[in-house]
């Protein structure tokens, strides 16, 4: 095999192999060229060329956010980094590990008018868990370095920043290593605590909540799911995003919430709020706990607590199914009226919203529920922000689905690329269900070699930003419909046609039925399916829905 020459890359290179960082998105550039030789011509890397940076970041965090596993970006010097950079925010609040390796200049060619060249040193600073900044030695110093950051980003699961300064040449090759690096091991930190003052107040509460937010599938023992759902005074919401189902849970939580009065919103304020997960999706529980606040909120993370509700009370530093077997485990069922209470609404509401999609006109909602019913078993969902996610949430999903979204800012602007990048490492099919203002922002995740045949994209066009219309504003004036709407003629069979996509477009419920018939079966190119809905119809059919279901 060919090494670079470079000392410092020869490091970086063995202990991404002994960390066991397999897939390398590499962006084209020159500075970068030792680290691109080094991973490109070594055999136990599986590496990427992607030239958009910011596309190739998010197609990284993918393949991250599906393998449970650190993945890395390289780049070259300059601007380069900095377009990774919305997707390095989206890992830091979804702690999801992102090795970012910069090349850049030596020290001595920063600031004196040299192109392709930035102040790299802290350009992240408020997004990263660890920083290293190297310098053109290859010391001890260095590597102690490189092994923190990696081992930052496996043990606290998010971004971490390597920066590395290299001198020309560039291009040099050796056919060993002239260096052999030192590898600092992992030393887990494990979690000790008396447990028995919260098991007492949790078997004394006859009103508990469980708010699950973002989850990995099949990360929870269903020995605690069924347990918990054996419990009348347990309530689960569970969000789209959870990927947490029983017939005993709550989902879509707006539906249950959104048309409740005051004096139902104080019989469903629980006792004790228990969160784990990440970002929730729906405001109107963040609204809802926010005024009605819990008595005790206890959240679970290994790593941080958000005090999204102003009322966190416990943080438990513990794996999610560590926490319930320990709080769990004297088996105490508590009798209440809370859980079927509030199962009786869930059954009206979930009747009046058949009922409602039954005879409601041609529109997003009434697209996203013959969407959802039309996906085959097993498929992997990845979801578009703003009013994607949140449609997704006013219906039930099947058991076995998996579903992604990016809310760890909830951006639109790398959805197509993160659903890409978890399409390339996933075994079952990949489908984005994705709006047009954030799959039009993203088209360059096209621009992509390595896209399987079976990734399938359903594209709803409504004509602009659909959500600003559910918001409050002066809709249909120039001034909205320019700066906040955004509405346009776009259409994407232009770019399939560019990237040899296979194209399909609907605009009604029977045109739609039509082309799903055979959109999720292999075929010799990726598809695209494009729905036009109603631009000025779906925020009133969306209201009255909400109407329809009290």
């Amino acid at each position: 095999m060919k090494y670079p020459k470079i000392p410092l890359a020869q490091t970086i290179i063995q202990l991404c192999k002994a960390k066991k960082i397999e897939h390398i998105i590499i962006s084209p550039g020159s500075r970068n060229a030792p680290l691109t030789i080094g991973f490109s011509n070594h055999d136990y890397f599986t590496c990427y060329s992607i030239v958009d940076e910011r596309c190739a970041a998010f197609f990284a965090l993918g393949i991250a956010q599906q393998l449970q596993e650190p993945v890395a970006v390289v780049c070259t010097s300059g601007s380069a980094l900095l377009n990774y950079y919305p997707a390095i925010a989206e890992a830091y609040y979804s702690h999801i590990p992102l090795i970012v390796i910069s090349a850049d200049r030596p020290e001595h060619l920063i600031n004196i008018g040299d192109g392709q060249t930035i102040n790299q040193k802290g350009v992240y600073h408020n997004h990263i868990l660890y920083e290293a900044n190297l310098s053109e030695a290859m010391d001890e110093f260095n590597s102690n370095k490189i092994n923190n950051a990696i081992n930052s980003a496996i043990v606290n699961k998010g971004p971490v920043h390597i920066n590395t300064p290299f001198n020309e040449p560039l291009y040099e090759m050796v056919n060993e290593f002239s260096v052999t690096a030192k590898v600092i091991p992992i030393n887990p930190v494990v979690s000790q605590e008396d447990f028995s003052t919260y098991i007492d107040m949790w078997s004394k509460a006859s009103k508990k909540m469980i708010l699950v937010g973002v989850n990995a599938p099949n990360s929870i023992d269903k020995k605690i799911l069924q347990f918990l759902a054996n419990d009348d005074s347990v309530v689960v919401f569970t969000e789209t995003t959870s990927n947490l189902h029983h017939g005993q849970f709550f989902p879509s939580i707006d539906k249950i919430i959104a048309p409740l009065e005051e004096k139902e919103f104080k019989n469903l304020q629980p006792e004790i709020l228990l969160t784990f997960g990440g970002m929730i999706v729906s405001k109107k529980v963040k609204a809802f706990l926010r005024k009605y606040q819990p008595k005790h909120h206890w959240h679970v993370d290994k790593i941080n607590a958000n005090d999204t509700f102003f009322s966190l009370s416990k943080h438990f530093q513990y794996p999610v199914n560590q926490f319930f077997k320990e709080l769990l485990k004297n088996k105490i069922l508590t009798k209440s009226s809370y859980k079927s209470y509030w199962s009786n609404i869930k059954l009206h509401r979930q009747l009046e919203h058949e009922k409602y999609l039954e005879n409601c006109e041609y529109s997003d909602l009434k697209v996203f529920n013959k969407l959802l019913q039309s996906l085959p078993n097993n498929t992997i969902v990845h979801s578009g922000n703003s009013s994607a996610i949140r449609y997704m949430q006013l219906f039930d999903i099947n058991n076995s689905l998996q579903v992604y979204c990016n809310r760890g800012t909830s951006g639109i602007d790398g959805s197509t690329s993160t659903a890409i990048g978890a399409s390339v490492v996933s075994k079952s099919q990949t489908v984005l269900i994705t709006g047009d203002l954030s799959f039009f922002y993203d088209s360059n995740a096209l621009w992509n070699n390595y896209i399987p045949n079976n990734f399938r994209i359903i594209l709803i066009n409504n004509g602009g930003g659909g959500i600003f219309r559910i918001l409050p504003g002066h809709k249909n004036t120039e001034n909205f419909d320019t700066y906040f709407e955004t509405k346009h003629n776009l259409t994407a069979k232009q770019l399939c046609d560019m990237y040899h996509i296979t194209y399909q477009e609907a605009n009604s419920i029977s045109n739609l039925e039509d082309k799903l018939q055979n959109f999720y079966v292999q075929g010799k190119s990726p598809k695209l399916l494009e729905i036009f809905t109603p631009r000025q119809n779906n925020d009133q059919i969306l209201l009255n829905y909400f109407k329809a279901i009290e």
